[in-house]
């Protein structure tokens, strides 16, 4: 059963009424969030907020985004770009801080926010606490072990030394250097603590890898301070920075009880930046005083060694037997050799004859003759083609042959009046003859021709055989 509707009841109806004396319009959603914008940041201009760190996140953009939180409420938090840079120390969860800034709201997602402008840890206890959550995390990575060291250099050419230029530490550090041995050391300038100092110690650091001329050996230096002083040596990039460093580190970080994070990270810790310098070179006072003692200690020790080989020479050769005694031996036995080896040739020769009068029957003499017949048939052509060929051959015949007095011969006429006085060789001798340019004439003087004489048998050679 319906019941009528209470008239005093507000009713929600399809349409949005406006009642009559109504004076707070509806606002726009815009409206209502600038509304709330303003107070809060009216109500909140500046608070102070102490939390833990959470879900710390830098945006590519510079920005830092993060919760702060405590036992029972959390609120979210930003840094901008310039803020950021100018903290001094990274950021990271777990960290206890006081964060200074404005309380805002963003209408985008309906939730207030701090926007902070400086942000410390929040006291010593934390600081401490942040220390000892990176020296762990840093040290589950193996960036502290023993196994990383590396000895250093025994007597470094070149050193690089990362400090502030100014102050005591450098000046202690160069005179140092120059009283024990002196090194050509290179500088390279950086503020030691306050905001960007971590980044500017781990850029130097890498830096020194790719200088030249390279550093041999590197020493990172600061004096005393307190932790906050110090704090840029614990930084995380500082200290990946000097296990990184392909160049062996010495951290002399503060005084003698002072210990940071890049201390365990290099190679080697000194107490102080003086005994910094005391670890990187030796005394070179020391090192004359040693070579020299080296050097008596080897001479006196040839000449130990030398007067030990020539007792043992001595007593070695005072045992030999004499030349003579050590050559008889042999001697005889050469003569014996000698005595023996003519009566051994004879009978070897006499072996030898003995054994080709045996074989002699055996040889072949036809064979013997036949060859030296072809021999000699071969010489006699070739010696009776060597008389045809021979220039004077054609003279027996009635030939002349006509040179010039310097004995070059004249083939043309031209040649022979040019020559005026000619030699004409013929076959029993040679005679003198003159041109005479009047009778001269261009064709040859018919010549009347005499029988071939009588045939001149060649003499026999040397393997012919004789006649029967």
């Amino acid at each position: 059963m319906n019941l009528p509707d209470d008239p005093d009841e507000p009713r929600s109806g399809l349409l949005a009424k406006v009642e009559q004396g109504d004076n707070s319009p509806p606002l726009s959603v815009s409206e209502l969030a600038g509304a709330l914008k303003r107070t809060i940041e009216n109500a909140f201009g500046q608070v102070r907020v102490r939390g833990e760190i959470s879900g710390f996140k830098r945006h590519g953009s510079g920005h830092c985004y993060f919760t702060l939180k405590d036992e029972d409420a959390c609120i979210d938090a930003v840094i901008w770009r310039g803020s950021a840079g100018a903290l001094a120390f990274a950021p990271e969860d777990g960290a206890e801080v006081i964060a200074t800034g404005k309380l805002t709201t963003y209408a985008g997602r309906s939730k207030y926010q701090i926007v902070i402008e400086r942000m410390e840890l929040a006291g010593e206890g934390a600081l401490l606490a942040l220390l000892d959550k990176r020296r762990k995390a840093l040290a589950a990575e193996g960036l502290f072990d023993a196994e990383r060291k590396r000895a250093l250099p025994f007597l470094p050419r070149v050193i690089g030394v990362v400090t502030s230029p100014t102050g005591a530490v450098i000046r202690d550090i160069l005179h140092r250097l120059e009283d024990r041995c002196p090194a050509h050391v290179i500088i390279w300038p950086v503020p030691v603590q306050g905001e960007g100092a971590a980044a500017k110690v781990a850029a130097a650091i890498r830096g020194f890898a790719s200088f030249e001329p390279r550093p041999d050996l590197l020493i990172v230096a600061r004096g005393g301070g307190s932790i906050e002083d110090l704090w840029a040596f614990n930084e995380e990039e500082v200290v990946r920075a000097a296990a990184e460093s392909p160049i062996p580190l010495i951290s002399a970080v503060g005084h003698e009880t002072d210990t940071t994070l890049i201390d365990l990270a290099a190679d080697r810790r000194a107490p102080t930046p003086t005994a910094a310098a005391e670890m990187a070179v030796p005394v070179r006072a020391e090192l004359i005083a040693m070579l020299g003692d080296l050097a008596h200690r080897s001479s006196h020790c040839l000449a130990r060694r030398a007067a030990q080989y020539r007792e043992r020479y001595e007593l070695v050769t005072c045992r030999w037997p004499e030349p003579a005694a050590l050559f008889a031996p042999a001697a005889q036995r050469a003569d014996e050799l000698g005595d023996r080896l003519p009566r051994a040739l004879a009978g070897r020769a006499g072996s030898a004859r003995a054994e080709l009068n045996a074989v002699a029957p055996r040889l072949r003499i036809e064979a013997l003759y036949d060859r030296v017949r072809a021999l000699r048939e071969k010489l006699e052509s070739e010696w009776r083609l060597a008389q045809m060929s021979h220039p004077d051959r054609p003279l027996k015949r009635g030939f002349v042959r006509v040179t010039d007095r310097s004995g070059r011969t004249v083939a043309r006429v031209a040649d022979a009046k040019a020559a005026g006085a000619l030699t004409l060789h013929f076959g029993d001798g040679a005679a003198d003859a003159t041109i005479d340019s009047a009778a001269a004439v261009a064709r040859p003087a018919r010549v009347e021709r005499k029988p071939p004489g009588p045939y001149i048998k060649p003499q026999p050679g040397l393997f012919d055989a004789p006649e029967e």
